[in-house]
C-alpha cells in the first residue's frame, strides 16, 4: 500500500510545480493550488482504498507520472518565453506524449549528434529511454543524465529529473540527495531554482513523517497518456 501512497506523492509534486512554474511569482496562486492539493490528499486518506482487492488492478498498472506533465517541467527549466527548444526535442515530445519513447530517442540522438551542447535534447533522451525502460536507470540513461548535467553547467534541472527517477523506484531519500545537490550547484539566479527547492522542502516533510529511513517498496509504474496535449 505504501508504493501507492509514494505515487499519490510523486503525482502531487509535479502537479504543484506545474502550477508554480505556471504561477512564477503568483504567490496566492501557489497558496491556493497547495490548499487545494491538501484537501484532495486528505480526503483521500479519509475515504480512499487502493489495498481493497475490488479495486480495478488494470488502472494501478497503467497509471504513472505522465510524459506529458514531466515534459512541461522539463521544458519550463529550459525556455524562455517564446523561444522554442530544437526541432529534434519539438518533434521528440510529440512521440513521448503518445508513448512512443523509441521514436523519440532516436530523433534526439540525431539532435544531440548535431548539437552536443543541447542540455535540453539530452534530458529529453535521458527521459525518454527511462520511460521505455519503465524507470530503470540502464547505462544509457545514465549517459543521457550524465551529458545533460556537463551540457546544463549551472541549471538543476538534470539532478532535479534524476532525484524523480529516484522517487518512481521508492528511494525517497536517494531523491531527497539529488534534489539538495540540484539545489546547491545552481547558479543563484537559475531558472527553476527556487521551484526545486520548494520541491524538496515538500519532500523531506515527507520523510520526515515517514521516518530516517525513508526507502519504500517501488512505486507502481505509470505509462504516458495515449494523446499529445
Amino acid at each position: 500500500m505504501i508504493g501507492v501512497w509514494i505515487a499519490i506523492a510523486v503525482l502531487a509534486l509535479v502537479t504543484f510545480g506545474i502550477g508554480m512554474l505556471i504561477a512564477r511569482e503568483g504567490r496566492q496562486v501557489w497558496t491556493l493550488l497547495a490548499s487545494a492539493m491538501i484537501f484532495a490528499l486528505a480526503g483521500y486518506a479519509w475515504q480512499g482504498a487502493p489495498d481493497v482487492p475490488a479495486a480495478p488492478r488494470q488502472a494501478v498498472e497503467t497509471v504513472m507520472p505522465a510524459s506529458e506533465a514531466l515534459i512541461d517541467v522539463r521544458r519550463g527549466f529550459y525556455n524562455v518565453e517564446g523561444i522554442q527548444p530544437s526541432r529534434y526535442v519539438v518533434i521528440a515530445d510529440g512521440f513521448s506524449r503518445k508513448g512512443q519513447h523509441i521514436d523519440a530517442a532516436g530523433l534526439l540522438r540525431n539532435g544531440v549528434s548535431e548539437n552536443p551542447e543541447d542540455g535540453q535534447a539530452w534530458l529529453a533522451l535521458a527521459l525518454a529511454l527511462s520511460d521505455h525502460t519503465r524507470g530503470r536507470v540502464t547505462p544509457p540513461v545514465a549517459y543521457a543524465f550524465e551529458r545533460a548535467r556537463a551540457a546544463s553547467q549551472g541549471s538543476p534541472a538534470p539532478a532535479y529529473f534524476q532525484g524523480l527517477m529516484r522517487m518512481r523506484m521508492g528511494d525517497l531519500g536517494g531523491a531527497r540527495d539529488f534534489w539538495r545537490q540540484a539545489v546547491e550547484d545552481a547558479s543563484e539566479d537559475a531558472r527553476g531554482r527556487e521551484y526545486v527547492a520548494a520541491q524538496l522542502e515538500r519532500l523531506e516533510g515527507v520523510i520526515n513523517v515517514l521516518g530516517e529511513n525513508p526507502r519504500a517498496p517501488r512505486a507502481p509504474m505509470m505509462q504516458a497518456p495515449a494523446t499529445p496535449q
